[in-house]
This record gives structure tokens, sequence and C-alpha cells, in this order.
């Protein structure tokens, strides 16, 4: 008897920034017998026509049809949407998720799920409203290293856990990117305890098994913005990027010298006025470059989260202790901030793929150790798996297209494991402006699952 033909899904992508060309590759390859992208909604036309192009580039049989936003039940209707991939920025998110769950279309979200408690209440009622399951995707569950320390965790080697310590840093010119488009605006992005942090609180969840229950934050704008210029000897400037002006400048971000960047946005700003490329050192900022958070969760651990976004090398080390022992997880994704052979530095080195090319003194490196009480250190192995943001976009996209295997570590997230994770940054954000630790119950978001 033959085999089955999969099912093939049509799917709108709505948003088509940077990171959704990583879709429009896999509909248009690896996953196109089970996926074929119909339609793009995007307010920028000339972003749209990039992704087209870029969908016919990867080699998709089909060219998938433009459409703007305020189009999307009808189109979805007519076009016979089954799936969208919501990839806008993420205060838009939950007014998409919902307008999509109920035109009856299923849903794959990039995280942060939402940014505040208004979007999760949304999210939440049409998730129950419809009975459909958004997917998050926390791609970093993905990753080798980080599954790794997953499997550690469960095999019970440290035994039950009683505290994690999670510090992440972001260097000078990646940790800069947030400060230079519309993640400087808190009321777009929630900021880095929600936009960012959102992966890390998700991994901190997962790894541990736990919720959320108390929040501590404290942090603040120390080195980028105005302010901070000023009182550093820096110079303040609104001058953009690209300007010849900032050509020597280490924190301008020039999008002519990149061809897809300058596509993306720099050919496309004069539709919509949006600068991708603003000083990290103008007015207006309003997020945080500085923070340090506490977590009680329900099961007794604390967590102790530390952020930088201005330091010189990128990664991040993790400890996990336990009531046996502890686990050990220290990344360097980059170095150290140095020009490459064009005299370019590439914005976010999570996506430059396998370790081991190296970024000055510091090398890239991955390193898992278990210590147990009374017992020498030993390094555990982790899979090489290679590819983009540590190996954990190839892994994460077979799940978002096939549907998830049988995976004893559960790594696919729903919609409840996204609640988690803005809940605690959602938290923290409060407690930053309040200055008072604050209860995840009494915030109206369903971490609970029914």
């Amino acid at each position: 008897m033959a085999p089955t033909a999969p099912t093939r899904h049509r799917y709108a992508l709505i948003g088509s920034g940077h990171r959704a060309e990583m879709y429009v590759a896999a509909m248009a390859g690896d996953h196109a017998d089970v996926a074929e992208l119909a339609v793009i909604v995007e307010v920028n036309p000339t972003r749209a026509a990039y992704a087209v192009a870029a969908a016919r580039r990867h080699g998709a049989a089909t060219e998938p049809r433009i459409i703007h936003p305020d189009e999307l039940e009808h189109v979805l209707a007519e076009e016979r949407i089954d799936r969208a991939v919501i990839c806008t920025p993420d205060s838009a998110h939950a007014d998409l998720l919902d307008r999509c769950l109920r035109a009856g279309v299923d849903v794959v979200v990039e995280k942060p799920l939402t940014i505040d408690e208004e979007g999760a209440r949304l999210v939440s009622a049409a998730a129950r409203g419809t009975g459909r399951d958004p997917v998050v995707t926390f791609n970093y569950r993905y990753s080798p290293r980080n599954s790794a320390l997953k499997r550690l965790i469960d095999s019970g080697e440290i035994g039950e856990v009683t505290s994690v310590s999670f510090e992440w840093m972001l260097d000078t010119s990646h940790g800069a990117d947030y400060f230079r488009r519309w993640h400087r605006d808190k009321s777009s992005s929630g900021g880095l305890l929600v936009h960012k942090s959102s992966h890390h609180f998700d991994l901190v969840n997962w790894w541990i098994s736990d919720i959320p229950a108390r929040v501590f934050a404290s942090g603040g704008l120390r080195f980028y913005g105005a302010d901070n210029a000023r009182r550093h000897g820096r110079v303040v400037s609104g001058e953009r990027g690209s300007a010849d002006a900032s050509a020597s400048d280490p924190f301008a971000l020039d999008l002519r010298r990149d061809e897809r960047l300058r596509a993306l946005y720099l050919d496309a700003e004069h539709h919509d006025g949006y600068r991708r490329d603003r000083s990290a050192f103008d007015e207006g900022i309003t997020i945080e470059d500085n923070l340090a958070v506490i977590v009680d969760y329900r099961g007794g651990p604390v967590l102790s989260y530390a952020l930088n976004a201005h330091s010189p090398w990128e990664g991040y080390r993790v400890a996990v202790n336990g009531t046996r022992g502890r686990a050990e997880l220290d990344v360097v994704e980059r170095g150290a901030v140095l020009p490459g052979a064009d005299g370019r530095i590439a914005v976010d080195p999570s996506l430059a793929g396998p370790v081991g090319a190296g970024y000055g003194p510091r090398p890239n490196t991955e390193r898992l150790l278990l210590q147990r009480h009374w017992e020498p250190a030993q390094e555990v192995p982790i899979p090489g798996e290679g590819g983009d943001h540590g190996g954990g976009d190839r892994l994460l996209l077979r799940d978002v297209f096939r549907g998830p295997e049988d995976d004893p570590l559960g790594r696919a997230a729903d919609y409840r494991d996204g609640l988690r994770s803005i809940a605690v940054g959602i938290a923290a954000n409060r407690s930053l402006a309040t200055g008072m630790p604050v209860l995840v119950s009494d915030l109206d978001i369903e971490v609970d699952r029914p």
C-alpha cells in the first residue's frame, strides 16, 4: 500500500520583516510538501515585495498574494487559509492572533506572545472561545545546549532544584540594536524584560517545570540614551547610522552596507517613516539596558536573573543548584565585538551558526558541567546540531510545520507557555514602576492550564 501523502496547509505570513524570511525559506524549501505560503499580510509594500522575491529565491512554486491587514478576515476566508504565522512588532501580536483565531485559522506566533495584561486577556479569551491553541516559537528550547541542560535536570542527577542563577550578556552590537529600532519604545515591545527575556524566563520555567509566583525587579537605562551620553562624554545624536558622518561610530548601523537590511528598511521607509538605524544615544528611549530580577516559584526554587545590554562579549551563564549537586551551562556566542574582514560587525551573533569561528581572544564556546556533592566536576557532552540560533531554528521549524514528534523534553510551546513567560516580564515591569514585589496571581494573566 502506497504511503499517504502529507496534508498540505495554506499559510498567511503576517509581517515580513527580518525574522520572517526564516518562515518563507522553510515553506519554499524543506517544508514545501506540507506548507504553501499563499498570502503575505504587510502594511509596507516594499517589504511585502521583498518577501515575495524571497519566496521565489528559495524555490516557491507559486507566488503569494500581498494584502493589507485591513483585508485580513476577508482574504483568510477567500484564500482558504489554514494557518497564520505572525511576525509583526510585539504590540500587534494579540490583536492579530485574536482576529485569526476567530476567523477559524490556527496561529503560530513569534515570541513574545504579547506585551501586557490587556493583550494576555485578549489571547486567553480568543483561545478559550475558539478552542484553538496558538503555537509560540520559543526556538531556544530547541538549541542542543539548552535541551542538554533540561535533560540533565530531568535525570535527577542534581536532585530537587532549589535555585537558578541566570546571567545574559548582550554585546555592544546586538545589544545596541534594540535601542536603534522599534524595541526602544516600551509601548511597542514591553522592554527587554518582555521582548528579549521572555526567551529566558521560558527556558527557566521549562527547565525546572515550575510556575512563577512572585517577582521583584530593579534596573534602568544606564548606558544608552541621550542622558547617559551626556554623562559619559559621548555625543548625543539624533542622526541615523546610515549618515556619512557616522561612518566611524562603532555604535552606528549603516543599512547601506547590508543588502538585506537596505532592501527591508532603508528602501522601504518612505512608505511608513520607520527608521531601522536610529542612534542608540538618542532622546526618547523608554526601555532599560541593565536589569536584575528575582523570581520565586510555586514549587520553592528561586531565580536570580540579570541582563546587561552593553557587554563587550555576548552569551549567557546558567547555574542550577539542587539538593544533590549543581549544573552549570556557559555559552559564549561572540567573544568580542570586532570587525570582520569587510570591516563590518555582525549585529546578532546567535545567527552565526555553529560555535568555533572565534571572535577575538575569547573563543566561541559552550560547556555543560555537572558536579554532584563530594564528587569532582564532569563535563556533559552537548550534541552538535549547528544552524541558526544555536541549532534551534531547524528543529523548531520541523515541529511548527510537521507537528511535534514524541518528545520527552516537551519542547513545543503553546499559548500557556507564552503566558507564563511574559507573566514574569510584565510583573517585573510593574515592579520597576512601583519598587515593590509583584505577585503573579495579582496579574490578569492565566498561567494555569485549564
